[in-house]
């Protein structure tokens, strides 16, 4: 049997405060330690793996292919043997330390955020760190313990869980149908006639194409949109002002519908449903506090 030595693990701390902080200065002051004493635990750890693990600049600091891949095979283990070692002091079941969740701005503001007190007071010794984004972008290079987004899954190593999907309708007020009519079909949205904000798609860049689904029929259209945005409260605020028509989740829109703030424009075609999934980096020795946070999403979403 191979005897396991501190030093392959001499260093690794450093890297992961580089990541966090995404500065060698940033990681020094995390650390309390000088920014050529990071420098050096830097230069030793790279000497002993064999590899660059960071693109250096004078403005900025990546992981380089090997640093990512090597960050991205360690740092489960080294959360697992933490979370190992705590559970021989008795600590297996506490939720403690840092979380950092990279989130839906959508999922935040209507689900996550109003319903977090009860989960902050039931783990007084966890502290969260959400960040609204409209991409997934770098889940480990960026420090993420956890991602909750909205859309289907790209290609990636990460683990990608679905927790639910949500039904997609076309909605517009009450004052909307007043001023311009209601549709009766999909396909009246191409006129000229309506008014349809449009939402940007991030990992294209383009707006999200408007399906609608009603059993096994499927409906693709291009409405008339001259309106296009990335902010889901922009969509909402617009929508219940009477200015527009737009694609918004049954899933936070339930108190618009059932005051008639929002009219559901087409329930024959409201089939259509999106996800929202999880993303982490290892199936294996996922950490308490990560497990905890997915718990209680998933009790908010069933």
């Amino acid at each position: 049997m191979s005897v396991f030595s501190s030093q392959l693990l001499e260093g690794v701390d450093v890297m992961a405060a580089v990541v966090d902080t995404k500065s060698f200065s940033g990681a020094a002051e995390m650390l309390d330690m000088s920014q050529s004493g990071i420098s050096r635990a830097i230069a030793r750890l790279e000497a002993r793996l064999g590899i660059r693990v960071f693109e250096r600049t004078t403005r900025s600091v990546r992981l380089t292919d090997e640093g990512h891949k090597f960050y991205e095979q360690v740092m489960p283990l080294i959360s697992a043997l933490a979370e190992v070692t705590g559970s021989a002091a008795g600590n297996l079941q506490k939720v403690s330390g840092r979380l950092r969740v990279n989130v839906d701005p959508l999922f935040s503001s209507h689900i996550l955020g109003p319903n977090l007190g009860s989960f902050m007071e039931s783990h007084p010794d966890l502290e969260i760190e959400l960040r609204s984004r409209d991409e997934l972008g770098d889940l480990v290079a960026e420090g993420f313990d956890l991602a909750l987004r909205f859309g289907h899954p790209q290609p990636s190593s990460l683990v990608a869980r679905k927790l639910f999907e949500t039904r997609v309708f076309a909605m517009a007020s009450p004052a909307y149908t007043v001023k311009y009519g209601h549709p009766t079909h999909p396909s009246e949205l191409e006129s000229p006639h309506h008014r349809c904000i449009m939402f940007r798609e991030p990992v294209t860049g383009k707006p999200f194409p408007w399906e609608f689904h009603k059993g096994r029929h499927s409906l693709t259209i291009k409405p008339k949109g001259t309106l296009t945005v990335n902010d889901s409260a922009t969509v909402d605020s617009m929508c219940l002002a009477g200015l527009v028509i737009a694609q918004l989740f049954e899933f936070g829109s339930e108190k618009y519908l059932e005051s008639k703030q929002l009219i559901n424009l087409f329930p024959s075609w409201s089939d259509n449903r999106f996800p929202l999934y999880a993303y982490y980096p290892s199936r294996h020795h996922v950490p308490a506090k990560t497990r905890a946070l997915l718990d209680f999403v998933i009790s908010l979403v069933r």
